[in-house]
This record gives structure tokens, C-alpha cells and sequence, in this order.
């Protein structure tokens, strides 16, 4: 049956003139959908009764399962996202002063192996459908809502202010589907998010940040974690593809179109493997013509990970070395690390097509 989740607004008048109906009608059912949270049809008042029941007859509005729900000691929330019998996703929401931020996943495992992430480890099963990930939005909204402090406030005064495309997968390997879901978060009739409050992170596919810039310029995070290709290759096999020369020109030509005048570069610090003063001197010669801030990530371990976590002294030195040669730096703090929601912690539950998690099971065992 058909899912009304799955398309954005264009494509729902597309369907709705098929069906002899005004394309307005899209207009209506984002509102319910999206804006109010109403996935019953005959609770849509202002949609006429025969039309009501051809959706209820025709199409469904399904979200997919909650299984599990974490909260973290520092606030944070963790959801495990049932997508079919054999395989799970994580989301995370995570709180702050000014903002609530919740972290979306694109795929069910991830296919590009960067060496220092869980998620790459669990191998790759499938792309998510856009009703899978903007699902997940939509979940998180609901969920929250209903919290004590959260549940007095007015309909239209967002909890989740931003959301950045940083969980399991990358997302542009699943571009047609990524691009649909955050056109529906930008849309005015659905959660009418600013394109500088939805942030994508990629790994640095390069064609697909030149589509973007096109279709969906959004807020940009290049996940760097080297300062040269010799290492970059080991910890992000992406690179040995495009290398370094080609995704900085990528991130210039990107800074075109996109909301904010800046790249975001993360880099996970790992202890004597990118975090010494001589990675941080090429850092600053390799980022030197891209306007950007740097985010500096502690790793957060996994079992037979290989990694150790930069030491805070280190971080530092590497921090103020990047400040002094005029960058804007930030050192991310780590949250929901008790519940496994930190960054490069998501796992759920993926049936490895890829056997990549049996490799890792043998070395293990060897080891």
C-alpha cells in the first residue's frame, strides 16, 4: 500500500492530479501530516469525505516501529527504530540551552568501513525509504511532546530546532531518498526548518556534494579526520576515490549555493594516530583556501575498536594550534555516551549483506 510519508509535497500534487484531484490538496495533507502529527484521515476536517476515505481505502500513513527508548543521564534520548523483522536503526535527540538537535540515520549500516566507527564495523544492509527517515522526525516530535516540560508547550514552538543527517550511513550514498526527507523538513507546510539548521554529513562523495549544491543546498559537515591522503586512505577508504585535492575543490564549489559561509570540517581525535602537532601543521596548510570551522570529536571507544581517545592535554595543544593560525575551533562535547548515542557509537541492528562483520568477528578472534 501506498505510504504518504514516503513523497514531499511536488510529488503528493503529482499523485493527487493522477487522481483527478487539486493540487492543493498536497498543501492540506503535508499540514496534517507533518505540521500537526495526524496520521488518521478522517481526523483531516478540512479534506472532503469521499477523498478522505479513497486515502483510507488506497494509501496509509505509516511510521516505522519504536523499539526501544533511552534516556541518557545528560538528557539525551536514544531511539531504537525497527525498519523490518531482521534490522534496526538508531536516532538520537540531544538537548541544550539554545537548541534541540536530533541526529538522523540515512542507512541500515554504513558501506564505506571508516575504520574508527561502529556503524562501518556492523557492515551495510540497505538504503532507508524517505518514510523511514523523515520517520524518524516524526517519532522524536511525538515522543517528546508528550514529556513532562516539553508537553505545555504551544504546537507550532519547535522542540527539535535542528537536525543533522549524521547517524548510521552515509547520506549521500542514499541521495534521491536524503534529499526528498529534508525537502519535507524545509517545507513551510511540514516542519518548516531554515536550510542553516539542517546539516548533512558526508564523508566526501564528491559528484553527489555537486548534485546537492543543486537540489538542496542544506548546512555542509565534511568528515576530515585526516590531514593527508596517506592517512585519510586508511581511516576513510572514501578517500583512496576522492582524494584530499578533490573534496576541498568540492567544498569551494559547494560554498556557492549553501546556506552558511562556511564548511564544517569534524575530525575525531585518536591517540598517536591524528592528533599530533606536525597532523595539526598539515591540517592548517590543507584547509587554508576553504572557509570553514573545525569540530574536534574525542572518539568515544567501542569493543576491539583498535583506537584510543586523544588525551584532553592533547586535544588542547591541537585545538590552540588551529586557533592560532586563525580558525574558528570547537571541541565537541560528549553526550549520551552511558547509552551508546555518542557520536560514532550508533549500531542498531543490521543483517550484514556486505560480511564485513564476519571479517571483524575472525580478526577478533585471531586476535
Amino acid at each position: 500500500m501506498l505510504n504518504l510519508l514516503d513523497f514531499n509535497q511536488p510529488q503528493l500534487a503529482a499523485w493527487f492530479a493522477e487522481q483527478g484531484e487539486k493540487p492543493f490538496r498536497a498543501k492540506q495533507l503535508m499540514r496534517w501530516m507533518h505540521r500537526f502529527g495526524v496520521h488518521d484521515f478522517e481526523r483531516m476536517t478540512d479534506i472532503a469525505k469521499v477523498l478522505r476515505d479513497k486515502l483510507a481505502r488506497e494509501t496509509e500513513i505509516r511510521l516505522p516501529q519504536v523499539q526501544l527508548e533511552q534516556v541518557s543521564n545528560d538528557g539525551a534520548r536514544k531511539w531504537l527504530i525497527g525498519t523490518d523483522t531482521a534490522n534496526s536503526i538508531e536516532t538520537v535527540f540531544i538537548p541544550e540551552d539554545d537548541r534541540g538537535t536530533l541526529c538522523i540515520s540515512s542507512q541500515v549500516g554504513c558501506a564505506l568501513e571508516c575504520t574508527f566507527c561502529s556503524t562501518g564495523r556492523q557492515g551495510f544492509n540497505r538504503n532507508l525509504s524517505v518514510s523511514e527517515i523523515i520517520g524518524q522526525l516524526a517519532i522524536a516530535n511525538r515522543s517528546l511532546r508528550l514529556e513532562p516540560g516539553y508537553d505545555l508547550l504551544p504546537a507550532d514552538e519547535r522542540i527539535i530546532s535542528n537536525v543533522v543527517m549524521m547517524g548510521m550511513g552515509e547520506p549521500m550514498a542514499n541521495y534521491d531518498n536524503v534529499v526528498t526527507a529534508m525537502q519535507i523538513m524545509l517545507d513551510d507546510n511540514a516542519y518548516g526548518l531554515s536550510r542553516r539548521r539542517v546539516t548533512l554529513s558526508t564523508s566526501g562523495l564528491v559528484p553527489a556534494m555537486d548534485r546537492l549544491k543543486e537540489d538542496c543546498p542544506v548546512a555542509l559537515a565534511v568528515s576530515l579526520h585526516a590531514p593527508n591522503d596517506a592517512l585519510r586512505d586508511v581511516i576513510v577508504p572514501i578517500n583512496k576515490k576522492y582524494p584530499l585535492k578533490d573534496l576541498m575543490a568540492a567544498c569551494n564549489r559547494y560554498l556557492e549555493k549553501a546556506p552558511r559561509d562556511f564548511v564544517t570540517f569534524e575530525y575525531v581525535m585518536l591517540d598517536g594516530v591524528n592528533d599530533t602537532l606536525e597532523h595539526a601543521q598539515q591540517l592548517i596548510a590543507l584547509l587554508r583556501q576553504v572557509p570553514c570551522k573545525l569540530n574536534l570529536i574525542p572518539f568515544n571507544p567501542f569493543p576491539n575498536s583498535g583506537y584510543g581517545t586523544s588525551k584532553p592535554h592533547q586535544i588542547r595543544v591541537f585545538r590552540d594550534m588551529l586557533m592560532q593560525a586563525g580558525y574558528v575551533v570547537t571541541v565537541r562535547k560528549t553526550r549520551g555516551e552511558d547509552i551508546d548515542a555518542a557520536c560514532g557509537q550508533l549500531a542498531g541492528k543490521v543483517l550484514d549483506k556486505t560480511k564485513r562483520s564476519e571479517k571483524y568477528i575472525a580478526i577478533e578472534a585471531v586476535e
